[in-house]
């Protein structure tokens, strides 16, 4: 697009800038700090880059597709330019497909629409919930946590060939954990699955923001991951992969985009014939400030550098790990354990505490955001905490007694925009909480821990 100015060019630097970074918060001991973000594992900040991109392409908007103006014809430009540069982002095949859709849960749900009959899902009990719950409507085999990466490719070969070989497939897999961080084997899965015939879909939500996804290594069918957790929070996602399923699925969404021709029927109804490209599943008017969005940031992380992105966030965790290890009362959860290669993503519990109390505090004390509760992931947090399945977890309240009221954990999260002075204080904040407790007083309130008044 040469009709408007993008983003300046910015020297690469670690972080990458972020809005956000300079925003300041009230501390309930009095006082302002600034605010250190550590929740990136839900949604990370927009990259100055994206943001600066949007906005310069903002007033030249305009409706995509068919649209006669000069708008509207440089707007279709620029989705269609997007999508190519995510799938360049994902080293797609020539032949597969790129669906913009509206987040990691919608592009597994759009998946689910489009399965065979008879198909058979496979899914370990560790997924986060968008791609554990959309199979629901399919004959889904559920399989144990692994505690090795060797596990989880023994336990999805004997499952594979207990299958009946005549029916199709799909295995669902995560490339890293949003309870762990830890990496998944997603090849070697990969590889067994289609050694059986399945097929399998990745989803990236937790991987692409730290480490280069490719289609074509990997060798996975499909591919999944939203813009808001890869610093691009404008309401869209990416579903990429085999076209055939798609092709001859339903559409996702009926409407106007996904039909290429619609005529009336004598007896009143009407005939639909619709699109056999991408444009099948995104009726509507498509989300184009999203779709750019994404494509900015794929151009953002890709020119700064993986190798120098990965390196830096390696010690980030390296610090963050070292510095929870000098505390006795802090349990890191685990499955894989402390060598297992994984993301800016961890996950602990704190002996005396309830975890939404700590958090709470962590916030309201030291101006830090993190998550607590059981991440969308409940089997797997469940699993990881050694409770009961059927026990029903929740926040609660610091005095909350042991039980189904404090199944949660803390979980603490970062990234290509997370400068060290914000894992420092992280650090420095744990251990002051667990050698010298809260400074505040806090309650329930409307199943938040809170700040007492």
């Amino acid at each position: 697009m040469s009709v408007f100015t993008a983003a300046a060019d910015q020297s690469v630097c670690a972080p990458l800038p972020v809005l956000g970074r300079d925003v300041t918060v009230p501390l309930v001991t009095g006082g302002e700090v600034t605010y250190a973000a550590l929740d990136y594992a839900a949604s990370a900040p927009a990259l100055q880059r994206v943001w600066d991109d949007v906005a310069a392409y903002a007033p030249y908007y305009g409706s995509v597709h068919r649209g006669a103006g000069y708008l509207s014809q440089l707007s279709t430009d620029l989705f269609e330019n997007a999508r190519r540069t995510v799938a360049e982002f994902l080293d797609c095949r020539t032949d597969d497909q790129l669906i913009f859709t509206r987040s990691t849960t919608d592009s597994l749900n759009l998946l689910a629409r489009a399965l065979p009959a008879d198909c058979q899902v496979f899914v370990f009990e560790t997924e986060h919930h968008a791609s554990l719950l959309p199979w629901q409507d399919a004959k889904v085999t559920c399989l144990d946590a692994p505690r090795t990466p060797q596990q989880a490719v023994e336990t999805l070969e004997r499952a594979l060939a207990d299958r009946d070989p005549y029916d199709p497939a799909l295995v669902c897999v995560t490339g890293a954990s949003n309870v762990t961080g830890e990496l998944w084997p997603v090849r070697e899965l990969a590889a067994t699955a289609h050694a059986h015939g399945a097929r399998i879909v990745l989803d990236a939500a937790q991987l692409a923001p730290h480490h280069p996804v490719s289609v074509r290594d990997l060798d996975v069918d499909w591919v999944a991951f939203s813009g808001h957790k890869l610093y691009a929070p404008f309401g869209s996602g990416v579903l990429a992969g085999r076209a055939d399923w798609l092709r001859t699925a339903e559409p996702y969404l009926a409407g106007g985009g996904a039909s290429r021709k619609v005529t009336r029927r004598q007896d009143g109804g009407v005939d639909v014939e619709w699109h056999e490209s991408a444009a099948r599943h995104e009726a509507g008017s498509p989300n184009v400030i999203g779709a750019y969005s994404i494509a900015s940031a794929c151009k953002a992380l890709t020119e700064a550098g993986w190798d120098t992105l990965v390196a830096r966030e390696q010690h980030l965790v390296a610090r963050v790990r070292a510095g929870l290890a000098e505390v006795p009362q802090v349990k890191v959860l685990s499955l894989f354990g402390d060598d297992a290669p994984r993301v800016g993503v961890i996950s602990f519990v704190v002996e005396g505490w309830n975890s939404s109390h700590f958090a709470a505090a962590l916030s309201a004390e030291y101006g830090i955001g993190v998550r607590d509760g059981l991440f969308c992931a409940h089997p797997l947090v469940r699993t990881l905490l050694g409770s009961d399945p059927q026990a029903q977890g929740e926040c609660g309240a610091p005095e909350a007694a042991p039980g189904e009221k404090s199944l949660n954990a803390i979980r603490v999260s970062f990234g290509a925009g997370t400068p060290d002075e914000h894992v420092e204080r992280f650090v420095t904040a744990v251990r002051e909480l667990v050698t010298d407790g809260a400074k505040w007083t806090y309650r329930t309130e409307e199943g938040r821990c809170v700040p007492a008044v």
